[in-house]
């Protein structure tokens, strides 16, 4: 098994036979399935996946790969795949990079490579490719991810090696009767899931500068937003969310829901600039109204069950996860140790929490859970306490000793 140089680079074209593609029928994708029979001599296969991107129309998609020459053209629906194996550990995780963002472009990409080597084996192609450019996230999440899960196939990067602009691409496309998509003038590179919607490009990359509010298509602006707020419940089990207002239903369709919910009233807009795993520094702006809504439910709900000491221990480990599904690195065995631990600390995360959603915030007022360690007894200052006031002193004696030792040694 060859471990090494089974990615293609800038300066060496491979030689590969059938080639299974990442295709979303958009117009880089599209000029690829052309491009890279030429290119490389070989076969096309279209592989689109939907994973919650609006008006996936997977048959028209297939039938247009087919149209470009693709020898032939794969649709999954991995939607469930996608909420039930990828974003419940993100809740679980409280997975939020650098503190702001969940994720929901980068944990999608470890699932389309998994889908797109299975692909690879099924129809017999020696290689598979992705649309990402050169300087993105992207890049490194897909190859890092196709690589682990089968060395010996080969990865590679046809728009790092056509190297066109993008009046270059439509000029391609004309020639090579290519349709271009309706909003192919758009100044904007968006991409869509169920966990959220990711905007770059155009004003944005100039982060001194506020972002116009067309730019939005799941949230409506907080100053639009409802005058009024809205109350929502959501109930966990073991730190997954199964009801929305009391209506159990499956994580893709409660999810969907929430997102039109929340998004209504502003909530799960993200600008931020991020650090990049090639280097770079970028501003990049996000909606996620469900996302943040879930994961400010599920965070303050676990702290509720958990101890002082898994609360102050938990975070380091979200954090690590939350950079590692950021960089790509979804199959590295320390993604699996942390992924344990969270799955164990998750069981109790069980109840009840109730949000208020208004201008842009998802806030928790109120928590209930069967496990719960507040206990209103210990809790009141009313008539019925339980809580021992008597056994304070001798704690607070013991509590600050040492600080005490050490501010009289400063003293000598």
């Amino acid at each position: 098994m060859e471990l090494l140089n089974n990615t293609e680079t800038t300066h060496e074209k491979p030689n590969i036979d059938k080639i299974v593609l990442l295709y979303s029928g958009g117009l880089d994708t599209s000029i690829l399935v052309k491009w890279m029979q030429d290119y490389y001599d070989a076969e096309v296969v279209a592989l689109t996946i939907d994973i919650g991107q609006p008006d996936a129309r997977l048959d028209e998609v297939k039938e247009k790969a087919l149209e470009l020459g693709a020898v032939d053209a794969v649709a999954v629906d991995a939607k469930e795949e996608f909420a039930e194996k990828y974003i419940s550990k993100a809740i679980k995780a409280n997975a939020m990079y650098q503190g702001q963002y969940p994720l929901s472009t980068a944990i999608a990409r470890p699932l389309k490579s998994e889908i797109a080597v299975e692909v690879a084996k099924e129809t017999g192609a020696d290689a598979v490719a992705h649309g990402s450019t050169g300087k993105g996230n992207d890049q490194v999440r897909f190859e890092v991810s196709m690589q682990s899960l089968d060395p010996d196939l080969t990865v590679v990067a046809p728009v790092r090696a056509m190297e066109m602009t993008r009046d270059k691409e439509l000029e391609y496309a004309e020639e090579n009767g290519i349709p271009v998509p309706n909003d192919v003038d758009s100044p904007y590179s968006t991409d869509e899931n169920l966990w959220g919607r990711s905007i770059e490009c155009g004003i944005l990359e100039h982060p001194e500068e506020e972002y116009p509010n067309d730019i939005f298509e799941l949230v409506q602006v907080p100053e639009d937003a409802p005058e009024e707020p809205e109350y929502i419940t959501l109930e966990f089990e073991k730190g997954v969310p199964i009801a929305l207002n009391g209506e159990k239903q499956p994580l893709t369709s409660l999810i969907s829901e929430l997102n039109d919910i929340a998004g209504k009233h502003g909530v799960g807009i993200i600008d931020m600039t991020e650090d990049r795993v090639v280097g770079l520094k970028s501003r990049e702006i996000y909606e996620c109204p469900a996302a943040i809504t879930i994961i400010n439910a599920h965070h303050d709900l676990e702290k509720f069950v958990s101890t002082t000491h898994q609360n102050s221990f938990k975070p380091s480990l979200d954090q690590k996860w939350a950079e590692m599904a950021y960089q790509g690195l979804w199959n590295d065995p320390l993604m699996d140790n942390i992924e344990s631990f969270q799955e164990n600390s998750n069981q109790k995360v069980d109840g009840t929490v109730r949000l208020k959603l208004y201008k842009g915030e998802a806030k928790v007022v109120g928590r209930e859970s069967p496990n719960a360690l507040y206990d209103h007894n210990l809790a009141t200052y009313k008539e019925g306490e339980t809580f021992n006031q008597e056994a304070s002193p001798g704690f607070i004696e013991l509590w600050g000793l040492q600080s005490r030792m050490a501010n009289h040694i400063d003293e000598k």
